[in-house]
């Protein structure tokens, strides 16, 4: 196997994997999670480790 050959394999096989992440990220099943993951940093309702450790620090 000489090196021409591996290196087209490994591309095609990298550009599958690309192609495979591009419609897992636009497949509209996964709409509603990203949106939901998308509004979590304005969302006041988050409690995230930051929230919870300024509020211990508030309690004492």
């Amino acid at each position: 196997m000489n090196f021409t050959l591996l290196s087209s394999v490994v591309t095609v096989i990298s550009m599958l994997v690309f192609i495979g992440i591009i419609m897992w990220a636009f497949s509209s099943k996964n709409k509603e999670r990203f949106e939901k993951m998308a509004r979590l940093p304005i969302d006041n309702n988050f409690e995230g480790p930051i929230d919870n450790q300024k509020q211990s620090e508030s309690e004492r």
